[in-house]
């Protein structure tokens, strides 16, 4: 068992290994923090803290630097969460603020996480499975071309062109809008990706129904890729600037974050404490062949459902700081989601 005075010792080394890059000796430890006590009684907790393999040693006759299970413990009981300056509020406000959909909005989130912290950011879309779909517009663009717009209530915009196997007119896109909307307007996405799947095959000569075709398939296309699961992410070039703190290749980071699917399986695995927050740490990600990184989330909400944005890092990292970004943008993203759901 290691004493309060001990998880202290701990909580000191964290933060200065994560400072200063050093092994941390109980020197330093004496000099920088006020324990009030000398530097042998430090070592001896120290020496408790090693055997409870919450600190090792990375070469003889050095400092000490923290475990993956030193950094849970850190997480887990000692992480006092920094809040954010006015002026970092303020400029994720502002930023967040001028999004114009849903699409912009989780990219301006990414892009204000990574600038604020350093490390990877992610977020999820969330499910819209069960979101409904509020508008569908049709435009014509001259040629075999048809510019397929979708909306759903929950902000969600897709636009696609739909190569046609003619070109249609001013009237045969009046009515092809008005069929496409009785079939798909005011239902789930599910639902309308039932309905276009059931949809009657195209009259043999009907040009208006070869075209309805062609349309819709490109429909069906969007509406299934609404329902999967998807990561926006920014800043991976970070990773090759932190590439001191990995002991050996950033490739299998790089993978997850050009593949996704890990990093969607191990985020929906995560458990969330009480404050919605979450933290796989090193070698917790072993599964998911992250060892050498850390995963940090946040649940937000919106009228789609829940989903996380979150940081991807180096297990040297500041959680303090980075745990308290991610429930800061977490909570602003909820409450524009909200907002924009009263307003419509």
């Amino acid at each position: 068992m290691v004493s309060e005075r001990g998880l202290q010792v701990l909580r000191a080394i964290v933060q200065d290994y994560v400072d200063t890059r050093e092994p941390v000796g109980s020197k330093a430890i004496v000099e920088r923090h006020a324990f009030g006590v000398s530097a042998a009684t430090i070592r001896n907790d120290m020496a408790q803290l090693e055997d409870e393999d919450l600190i090792v040693a990375p070469h003889t006759s050095s400092g000490r630097v923290p475990t993956d299970k030193g950094y849970r413990v850190f997480v887990d009981h000692l992480a006092e969460l920094r809040p954010l300056s006015t002026a970092q509020r303020s400029a994720i406000t502002s930023f967040l603020d001028e999004a114009g959909d849903l699409d912009d909005l989780l990219a301006r989130t990414v892009r204000a996480l990574t600038q604020l912290t350093g490390q990877v950011a992610i977020v999820q879309y969330p499910s819209f499975a069960r979101a409904n779909l509020s508008h569908v517009e049709l435009v014509a663009l001259g040629g075999p071309r048809v510019l397929v717009i979708l909306v759903t209530d929950t902000g969600r915009v897709s636009q696609r062109i739909a190569l046609v196997p003619f070109e249609p007119t001013e009237s045969d896109v009046v009515q092809l809008r008005a069929r496409v909307g009785a079939l798909l307007v005011g239902r789930s996405v599910a639902d309308c990706a039932q309905a276009v799947a059931s949809a009657d095959a195209p009259r043999p000569g009907n040009s208006l129904d070869a075209i309805a075709d062609a349309v819709l398939r490109i429909v069906g296309e969007e509406l299934d890729e609404f329902r999967q699961d998807r990561l926006v992410m920014a800043g991976a070039a970070t990773l090759a600037k932190r590439e001191s703190d990995f002991r050996g290749s950033i490739y299998p980071l790089l993978e997850a974050i050009e593949e996704q699917v890990t990093l969607l399986r191990l985020m929906s695995e995560m458990v969330a404490d009480e404050q919605g927050l979450s933290a796989s740490i090193g070698r917790e990600n072993e599964p998911f062949g992250l060892i050498e990184a850390s995963v940090l989330a946040s649940r937000y909400d919106g009228n789609a459902g829940g989903a996380r944005v979150g940081l991807l890092g180096p297990t040297r990292m500041d959680y303090s700081s980075n745990l308290a970004a991610v429930r800061a943008v977490a909570h602003y993203l909820t409450r524009l989601l909200e907002d924009d759901d009263t307003a419509r």
